[in-house]
């Protein structure tokens, strides 16, 4: 069993070697396919974790206050706004206090954040009573004098919903479309290696070899090529989303409204999607070329 297995293995490599420019063609062809895929699940990943963010914050509005403002004044902003129907409660945050939670969120990476305490404001986090009234007290809150700006995430969420709804179609579409050329090219570059032995798949045959003897180096050339489609894809990904990752985050307001998945809560994800997806298209690739191709 295990001579059969590494026999299949050896043999699959030697296909390989000898058809170099097609299995090129093959193993680009794939990466192509799961780049592209790796591309979308990355904005899917990201725009559901934005979502789900920003979905939690459906029964709290943060209303920024002007600066220079003293206690007085900001004592009499809290008792307008819970005076508000609708308004459930409002907890002051100073623009220190804001600081220090996004130290918090940032963990390892609070380094980036230096410098940015003065840009932070004094804010209010207004809890409502419900999302019902949400209209009618954001209308109320911006016309308090004091108010510099406010935050209501609301509408952003229902146009990310159909953003990534979008996206997922989309990219459906580039994948079937995409691995459909793979599965092409994988296909013809297991017919040529068939044609190219077909003088000793026919001795085999005579002398009795069974039918997956004879396939077994065929599909290992198939599965090996979608996997290293598949790794350089990966690869690839990897070192794209790290360069953007860190050119995004070296923009401190950005980072801290964009909410970016790190590569670390992605990779894993990626990783298996990506293996299953390339020794897939190399295994199905083959199969078809070998059911077409060749009678045994």
């Amino acid at each position: 069993m295990f001579s059969s297995i590494f026999y299949n293995i050896k043999e699959g490599f030697k296909g390989i070697w000898r058809n170099r420019p097609m299995a090129l063609a093959s193993v680009s062809s794939v990466a192509a396919s799961l780049f592209i895929l790796g591309i979308i699940i990355i904005l899917v990943l990201n725009i559901n974790s934005f979502t789900l963010t920003m979905q939690n914050k459906f029964d709290k509005m943060q209303v920024y206050l002007e600066d220079g403002m003293d206690t007085q004044e900001i004592y009499d902003i809290k008792e307008d706004i819970e005076s508000i129907d609708g308004v459930d409660s409002a907890e002051f945050e100073s623009s220190k206090d804001a600081f220090v939670k996004l130290q918090k969120r940032w963990g390892k990476d609070a380094y980036l954040l230096e410098g940015m305490e003065t840009s932070l404001q004094n804010s209010f986090i207004v809890n409502l009573e419900s999302l019902e009234s949400a209209d009618a007290v954001f209308a109320q809150l911006k016309s308090l004098d004091g108010v510099e700006d406010i935050k209501y995430y609301k509408d952003v969420i229902s146009k990310l919903v159909k953003i990534s709804a979008w996206i997922r179609n989309i990219g459906l579409a580039l994948i079937v479309l995409l691995s459909s050329v793979s599965l092409f090219v994988i296909s013809n570059t297991i017919k040529i290696a068939l044609y190219a032995r077909r003088r000793e798949i026919n001795i085999m045959k005579y002398i009795g070899a069974t039918n997956w003897f004879i396939r077994g180096p065929f599909l290992v050339e198939g599965m090996v090529l979608g996997g290293i489609g598949a790794l350089a894809s990966l690869g690839l990904i990897s070192v794209c989303y790290k360069y953007i990752y860190i050119k995004l985050n070296s923009n401190s307001y950005w980072a801290m409204m964009s909410n970016v998945l790190s590569l670390d809560e992605i990779f894993s994800s990626l990783i298996i999607i990506f293996a299953v997806m390339g020794i897939g298209i190399g295994m199905l690739g083959s199969l078809i070329s070998l059911k077409k191709h060749l009678e045994v």
